[in-house]
């Protein structure tokens, strides 16, 4: 006897996605399962910590399981999972902020390093950005996402958007190349 979510795992998401309206869930499980990595990696470039990372992709999926009903378009999913999953960030950042704002010179020095040896990926260096400039870095760079749908998605003016990629590009630059010429000083 075969069950139906044995079939899940080779199901277009269109359709996963329409039992998962109707309160299929077996399908949403299958939903959450193909979406999970994308979504934990986007939370952990907004907050550069597995751990909420984590916290923040399972709030993310309880909202999706919560208002998948709302949703017209299985078409539609992937923006609304991003523009859900954007909700979930920045609601996080106005919970946690208590001095909203004050993050906006976080980061401005560059950090000391004692060796070559000690390397700085993208993600330490996107953490030396403050949050509203990392969210509009990591969704135009790593996600593809474009000025104004940024701007629809975070209610950030279009020219804040592209002010804080701007900053944010030069920032990731400035602290990525101090990198780059130790190791190159070391090579010498």
């Amino acid at each position: 006897m075969h069950y139906a979510q044995d079939y899940y795992p080779e199901c277009p998401e269109a359709f996963l996605i329409s039992l998962a309206r109707s309160g299929d869930r077996g399908a949403f499980e299958e939903v959450v399962r193909r979406r999970q990595s994308p979504i934990r990696n986007l939370m952990r470039r907004c907050c550069n910590d597995d751990t909420l990372a984590d916290d923040l992709a399972q709030q993310v999926f309880l909202k999706v399981w919560l208002n998948i009903r709302k949703l017209r378009k299985a078409s539609a999913f992937n923006a609304w999972l991003k523009r859900l999953a954007i909700s979930v960030w920045l609601q996080h950042i106005r919970k946690k902020d208590a001095l909203r704002g004050a993050d906006e010179f976080a980061g401005t020095e560059l950090p000391q390093h004692d060796s070559a040896s000690v390397g700085m990926d993208l993600d330490h260096a996107l953490a030396t950005l403050s949050n509203p400039v990392r969210l509009c870095v990591v969704l135009s760079y790593h996600e593809g996402m474009s000025h104004r749908e940024i701007a629809e998605m975070t209610d950030m003016p279009l020219g804040t958007v592209k002010s804080h990629i701007r900053i944010g590009a030069q920032r990731l630059q400035q602290v990525l190349s101090a990198y780059s010429d130790e190791s190159e000083a070391e090579k010498s």
